[in-house]
């Protein structure tokens, strides 16, 4: 066994319990309040302390922490970083967790080498570089978890922002809200073709009053949208085309012809309903 890695057993071997300890006091001492309020700390901590004296008695290298001695703490410091950014925790909070296993640790080379300066010097550094590099993964993979999470996010915020909605028999509309995009007519465009297949709607009503601008490019996603549509064997209108996007299509030289629109959904409404065959009036009162 190296040297340093031989000097790090021995302080596990002897005083893990004490190290266990003095760790979980540094994180609740110096960590934020959310933090400290995280149960399954002194779990982490245990499953982690294990890990690392097997890492070290396989002898692994200090200075590679994708040494393969080193590979049950990598899986727990992933499934780690996962935890934490799954509970809001910030990448400070989930480092810290790590970095706070120096402090015992070196008190207790220092109470065992502290009259071997020079072996003291090599084993402080080999096992500050391996809980640095440890940091390091955590961040990383906290990074990319917290991604995952935002991507996933902004995915299920983007299904509830273009709902398909049955108006009457045989008629869907898609209130659209905000500004449109390639990603967002994809996903409008593949929800509204398989509703028509499940409910065998006649008409599609695009209501575009929420929309803010339209250019050439929002018009060609509608476009696109339109031509599915019709190619599904339904027919579509285009409502809350407002004054200003009508003189803004006119001004792009846009062609809409051939397409149905109207200023209100209300307006598209009472059109989808004469066309599938139903009669609006009112009643007496």
């Amino acid at each position: 066994m190296k040297p340093d890695n031989n000097a790090i057993d021995q302080i596990l071997a002897a005083r893990r319990d004490d190290v266990l300890r003095d760790w979980l006091a540094e994180v609740s001492a110096s960590a934020s309040a959310t933090a400290r309020h995280v149960t399954t700390a002194r779990e982490d901590a245990q499953s982690l302390l294990k890990a690392l004296h097997e890492g070290v008695r396989a002898d692994g290298d200090p200075s590679r922490l994708q040494d393969p001695a080193w590979e049950r703490v990598r899986g727990l410091l992933e499934g780690l970083s996962s935890s934490r950014a799954a509970k809001g925790l910030t990448a400070a909070d989930t480092s810290h967790f790590v970095l706070a296993l120096k402090r015992p640790l070196f008190a207790g080379l220092q109470n065992a080498m502290g009259t071997r300066p020079g072996e003291l010097v090599s084993a402080v550094w080999s096992l500050s570089t391996l809980v640095d590099q440890m940091a390091q993964l955590t961040i990383a993979n906290y990074q990319r978890n917290r991604e995952e999470i935002i991507s996933r996010q902004q995915q299920e915020l983007l299904e509830l922002s273009t709902p398909v909605v049955k108006l009457w028999d045989s008629v869907l509309a898609v209130p659209m809200i905000g500004t449109l995009d390639s990603s967002r007519t994809q996903l409008v465009m593949e929800s509204l073709l398989q509703r028509i297949v499940e409910t065998g709607a006649e008409i599609a009503i695009i209501d575009i009053t929420g929309v803010p601008t339209v250019d050439t490019l929002v018009a060609q996603h509608l476009l696109k949208t339109v031509t599915a549509i019709r190619l599904m064997g339904a027919d579509c209108i285009i409502s809350g085309v407002r004054p200003q996007i009508a003189q803004t299509i006119v001004h792009l030289g846009i062609d809409l012809q051939g397409i149905t629109t109207k200023s209100s959904l209300a307006d598209a409404l009472a059109l989808a309903m004469k066309h599938v065959g139903y009669t609006v009036s009112r009643g007496n009162a």
